[in-house]
């Protein structure tokens, strides 16, 4: 079956509405989320299109600052100053990738920790390795979560998950929520040896390599949830453009009790958790 993100993220943004109005009835406090994007990747500027569509839908505040390609960091990192020192922002994201001469370790270092909805900087992420509450999450990890218990139910300890991939966006940060489940975890990775032994032994399997199509069903244990994080465009033969994950979806489907499909899985999660950290920040802020 297929695990169906656009419904789940659709549920999610209309519960986060009644709260945005409960909090801007309650306190005054209107949620306000400003994106920052360099450059004219076309990818990059559909994606900030939806993220702020969505962000108004459910009565938030959205501001884009859309800067050039030849953007100098120092620019950049006084842009994000000022959004710091803006009392009426309370959620700050810079849109990746950036152009290859900005440093991005360096911009998200420069981010208020309490307005970075992206989940990465080093003291959220920190929090997130540490088990600490109070940091922000990075938002595709929340959303596999979220879609892993849709189908396996709240409780998830004692199953085995494997993640392929140890990035520090994805597969870091879900591979620790999935231990926070009690779940026992592998993360595997491009030096894995008898990689496809490993996944074959997983009850979940987080899949989020980056290649189109990289795992195929002999490597999943029958019965084995899977979460598609892969977004990888392909041509056909006849030069049709499709979007794919990094599951071999016609393979695996038969095989598994339950995938995210590509599209329409994890990445309407992405946008519908960034909305509930927008939120989070802006109710530290009512709060305190």
């Amino acid at each position: 079956m297929n695990i169906d993100g656009k419904l789940i993220a659709k549920n999610l943004r209309d519960h986060l509405a009644v709260e945005v109005a409960e909090l801007k009835a309650s306190h005054g406090v209107q949620p306000s989320l400003t994106v920052i994007i360099v450059g004219d990747d076309p990818a990059s500027h559909v994606y900030v299109k939806n993220k702020i569509k969505q962000t108004q839908e459910i009565g938030m505040i959205s501001n884009e600052i859309v800067l050039p390609i030849d953007t100098t960091e120092e620019h950049l990192l006084n842009e994000l100053e000022k959004l710091n020192s803006d009392n009426s922002v309370h959620g700050i994201l810079v849109q990746l990738p950036l152009p290859k001469h900005l440093n991005e370790n360096a911009v998200i270092s420069a981010i208020n920790p309490e307005k970075d909805v992206d989940g990465f900087h080093a003291v959220n992420s920190g929090k997130l390795f540490n088990g600490e509450e109070g940091g922000l999450v990075p938002c595709t990890p929340q959303g596999c979560i979220l879609l892993a218990k849709e189908h396996l139910g709240t409780d998830l300890s004692g199953l085995h998950a494997v993640v392929i991939g140890r990035s520090n966006i994805v597969g870091k940060p879900v591979a620790m929520l999935l231990l926070q489940e009690n779940c026992t975890i592998t993360i595997a990775h491009s030096k894995t040896k008898n990689l496809a032994e490993v996944c074959k032994q997983a009850d979940i399997l987080v899949a989020a390599v980056g290649i189109a199509n990289f795992v195929k069903a002999d490597w999943v244990k029958d019965g084995a949830t899977i979460i598609d994080v892969g977004i990888n465009r392909i041509t056909s033969e006849t030069g049709v453009t499709k979007l794919v994950g990094d599951v071999d979806y016609d393979e695996v489907v038969s095989k598994c009790s339950a995938i995210t499909p590509v599209p329409g899985g994890v990445g309407p999660m992405t946008i519908a958790c960034l909305l509930s950290n927008t939120l989070i920040a802006a109710k530290k802020v009512a709060y305190n």
